[in-house]
């Protein structure tokens, strides 16, 4: 699994028919700053992602990607390489915590 902040979303008209009515959001991976372990840097890729939990712009999710974004329910049938699972409500990091949905 990976942290993500959700930065937007994708609409395809003419897609496979197993992704009919699956929303598809733009994530950004969020990394643990090695410098700075309080705070997160962002990735330099960004990821395309099935959302099955109802997320948000600018939201920070969980997500998992391959065989594993398969397993998640609904999406056996459907090619997908990425999903969001989860909305993240707080990141604690060497004790500290450095993010805080509540706070944002």
């Amino acid at each position: 699994m990976f942290l993500a902040r959700v930065e937007g979303s994708v609409v395809a008209t003419k897609k496979d028919p197993n992704m009919s009515g699956r929303k598809m959001l733009v994530l950004r991976p969020q990394l643990v700053d090695d410098k700075d372990p309080t705070r997160f840097r962002p990735g330099v890729n960004t990821i395309i992602a099935v959302d099955s939990v109802g997320a948000g712009l600018g939201e920070m999710v969980l997500f998992c990607q391959g065989s594993s974004a398969r397993l998640a329910p609904g999406l056996k049938e459907a090619p997908v390489d990425a999903v969001v699972i989860g909305i993240v409500d707080a990141v604690d990091v060497l004790g500290q915590q450095i993010y805080s949905a509540r706070s944002q």
